[in-house]
């Protein structure tokens, strides 16, 4: 899978934490490693886990070299993941996933906010409810680092376009923040 994707990130959707040897019916972190993951998506909703279980699935990515990319539901559990130092912390509400609502700013300021006065290294991803390139170009001036948008890609009318734009607006909103800077 992985040698098909040049640019990509492989991201497997979810795993355990056991180690080699017994574990049937457990997803194994190294055979994620092995199948071409390069991280795992930690507490998504469809797959939503304790702080204890985020923590160690955080530690056992870390041991392989994986990237951890955590979901969290409210600002509350954002800032406890945070103290975990994942790589990557993605805050959306869970009632925003594969919706077309438009996200509250205020909780994409100060998600953003919390998260890095916990530890300015972690990357913020802002996803859920993000179905045109403006709001990209919203989340990533507000200071996000990425954006998530797939419902709001398989339902547009035309996805690759749709890909297209949103792709633009992450650069063109990288590039007017870098010009915040200078100026």
């Amino acid at each position: 899978m992985r040698e098909q994707t040049e640019r990509l990130i492989v991201l497997a959707p979810y795993m355990d934490t056991l180690r080699p040897g017994r574990g049937m019916a457990d997803v194994l972190p190294e055979a994620l490693k092995a199948a071409g993951a390069q991280g795992v998506v930690i507490n998504h909703c469809e797959k939503p886990m304790t702080l204890t279980a985020i923590r160690q699935t955080i530690e056992r990515a870390r041991e392989l070299d994986l990237i951890s990319f955590v979901c969290a539901d409210t600002l509350a559990e954002a800032q406890a993941v945070a103290h975990f130092s994942p790589d990557i912390i993605n805050p959306e509400p869970t009632d925003l996933i594969g919706s077309s609502n438009e996200r509250d700013m205020d909780y994409v300021f100060e998600s953003i906010r919390l998260i890095k006065e916990i530890n300015p290294n972690i990357l913020v991803e802002q996803a859920a409810g993000i179905s045109s390139g403006q709001q990209v170009y919203e989340l990533i001036s507000a200071g996000a680092e990425a954006t998530g948008a797939a419902s709001g890609i398989v339902t547009a009318e035309d996805p690759l376009k749709m890909v297209d734009e949103m792709v633009r607006m992450v650069m063109q909103a990288r590039e007017d923040r870098k010009m915040r800077k200078i100026v």
